[in-house]
């Protein structure tokens, strides 16, 4: 399994993301790196003659991220979706079978993306990443506030569209700890332009 470098990927970071200062870029890789990172863990990084060893294979693995109260209220606040069962917990403890407040399940998918910025493969060389979209996208169990959740991504295909661009296709299961039933499933579909 190939393991990138940590420093040159802070560099090809940097060099990559032009149009912010440097002190913001670092900034954000370091906020990034710590939601996302598992240990010394690294994203893998191939070219494309290499990706298909990889293809059925789990790529990467999240670290484990709480939910709170807090985070759904500034969500609630962002879409003003503000539906009882994710902001109010002793309503939906008493009108619902919840014993409290539920993540918003597209806030939980809107995390995707973090989780994908170390959970993925990587194509050397790339320039650009390009959120494609997703597909089969399902909502399978709420997660209460006050839980953990992670990203799993396996590599589904690596799709040469042109000299310069690939579809990365990875299946994600985003997990809740100490649950058998994952909070959702999903394709995540990426453009990797170089």
């Amino acid at each position: 399994m190939t393991v990138s470098d940590p420093l040159q990927d802070l560099r090809s970071y940097l060099s990559e993301s032009a149009t912010i200062t440097a002190d913001a870029q670092l900034r954000n890789y370091v906020k990034t790196t710590s939601l996302t990172l598992e240990g010394d863990a690294r994203p893998i990084k191939v070219g494309l003659d290499q990706a298909e060893a990889y293809l059925g294979q789990q790529v990467g693995l999240t670290k484990w991220l709480s939910l709170c109260q807090k985070r759904m209220n500034r969500f609630a606040d962002a879409v003003g979706d503000y539906q009882f069962l994710h902001i109010d917990r002793a309503r939906t403890a008493r009108e619902t079978c919840y014993d409290g407040t539920i993540a918003h399940g597209l806030m939980v998918m809107s995390l995707i993306p973090t989780f994908a910025t170390h959970a993925s493969l990587k194509i050397n060389g790339t320039k650009q990443t390009i959120i494609y979209g997703m597909d089969r996208i399902r909502f399978l169990n709420p997660v209460r506030i006050g839980s953990r959740i992670r990203g799993r991504f396996t590599l589904v295909s690596a799709e040469e569209r042109s000299a310069e661009e690939i579809l990365l296709r990875h299946s994600v299961t985003i997990e809740i700890e100490n649950e058998e039933k994952p909070a959702l499933i999903t394709d995540w579909i990426v453009l990797a332009v170089l």
